[in-house]
């Protein structure tokens, strides 16, 4: 008996890095899960912000290695949070920001 939701597997490739998180988009166009969408969805912001402020610390040659911990510690415990979510088969959203990032991606379908 399998009580895992559909789209499961998709919605756990999409915290594999960002070209994991565009597969897993571009999986969930034709049979379309509501599981996957909400992953889909988290993973993509997480990924977007902390490449947006990788991106930052490298235009202003940010060499402070506690900035640089800080924001990885930051970016792995989201990504292992919806990740474990997934797994577990949660639809629970990142604390903070992930119902912005359901109301801000709605492109993804």
């Amino acid at each position: 008996m399998s009580s895992s939701k559909p789209g499961r597997s998709t919605a756990i490739i999409s915290y594999i890095t960002i070209v994991g998180c565009l597969i897993a988009i571009t999986m969930n166009m034709e049979p379309k899960h509501a599981f996957t969408r909400m992953h889909a969805r988290q993973a993509f912001g997480i990924h977007l912000i902390y490449h947006a402020f990788a991106t930052y610390l490298n235009m202003t040659n940010m060499d402070n290695i506690m900035v640089w911990s800080v924001l990885w510690v930051v970016y792995l415990g989201a990504i292992l949070y919806g990740f474990i979510g997934a797994i577990n088969n949660n639809e629970r959203l990142l604390p903070g920001l992930g119902a912005n990032f359901q109301k801000w991606f709605t492109f993804i379908p």
